[in-house]
């Protein structure tokens, strides 16, 4: 049975159970406020960013639009204390966690009016976030771009594992890019869908012109989930996917692969659009996705798709 894309609308006061994912090198202001201003969630992506990059761009973002926005923020960073406190000061409405302990910023978050949500990839990661009082939980399956979970588990599979046990809304992830697809996330118990890998074919994604092309580009088994010693990520498979499967013949030690990635492998491909050396990260959906458009229209084309294909089912 399809649950109530309410829980989420009312929740976080938009108008369209679509939320833009908070992408590092490509969620900045220009593409959030789009969204948003669509009637989505739009979200910035604070983890490709210093902390004054942060604030401006929460600032850009409020000349923009007067509508509500989210913050992601992956609990790894190294300035997150300074990222905190500016969320805290710009009075951000929402903020979606990830790659962390959801216990540790929850309360203080929510202690200043801030809704949290947090991503997982397991029914046990999502029963933590909730316990820790978050207010929903992003259900990230292994289709997803970028940083991913260890377990491989399928949305298809995820979404109602995931609903079966927490009480809380859930959001569904991972190679959702279609209306067509955001039905079927619902039908499985999401009450939302969170969308990435769609939104970078965007004139208003900040990512590089380059990575844009090559994911219009991107076909069928073009990408791949590797790097699991280290943090596991989906990537485009390019000459530095070849050197890590290189690495991996000659038994490559956790030390050896993280030489071998270095520091500012994403910023190389995705932001300064270098196809060869940089880290590509995007989603399986990537092979579906054939043209860029303004977000405005990817959020209406999705929303549009998905009430009448689901109209149709009544």
């Amino acid at each position: 049975m399809q649950a109530s894309s309410k829980k989420i609308t009312d929740l976080f006061g938009i108008e369209k159970p679509i939320i833009q994912a908070g992408m590092i090198w490509t969620s900045g202001w220009r593409l959030a406020s789009a969204v948003s201003n669509a009637g989505g969630l739009g979200m910035l992506g604070s983890g490709s960013m210093y902390p004054h990059i942060l604030l401006e761009h929460i600032q850009k973002y409020k000349q923009t639009s007067s509508k509500p926005f989210a913050v992601n923020l992956p609990l790894l960073y190294t300035d997150i204390d300074k990222h905190i406190k500016t969320i805290i000061d710009e009075q951000v409405p929402i903020v979606f966690s990830s790659a962390g302990n959801p216990k540790t910023y929850t309360s203080l978050l929510k202690q200043h009016g801030i809704k949290v949500v947090h991503v997982v990839s397991s029914s046990k990661f999502a029963l933590k976030a909730q316990d820790a009082g978050c207010d929903a939980v992003v259900a990230e399956g292994f289709e997803a771009g970028g940083h991913n979970g260890r377990e491989e588990t399928t949305t298809m599979v995820l979404i109602p594992a995931v609903c079966e046990k927490v009480s809380i809304p859930v959001i569904a992830a991972g190679g959702i890019a279609t209306g067509r697809q955001m039905l079927a996330a619902m039908v499985l118990g999401a009450s939302a869908v969170q969308i990435g890998s769609r939104f970078v074919a965007s004139p208003e994604a900040s990512s590089h012109i380059n990575f844009k092309n090559a994911v219009l580009d991107a076909q069928e088994g073009d990408t791949i989930l590797s790097l699991k010693e280290l943090t596991p990520v989906r990537l485009l498979k390019n000459e530095f996917y070849n050197k890590v499967e290189a690495a991996y013949a000659e038994c490559a030690n956790k030390e050896t692969l993280a030489s071998l990635l270095g520091k500012g492998r994403a910023k190389l491909g995705m932001f300064e659009g270098n196809l060869q050396d940089g880290e590509l990260e995007i989603g399986q959906v990537s092979s579906i996705i054939h043209q860029l458009k303004p977000a405005k229209e990817i959020v209406e084309e999705i929303w549009n798709e998905y009430n009448t294909l689901k109209n149709a089912m009544v």
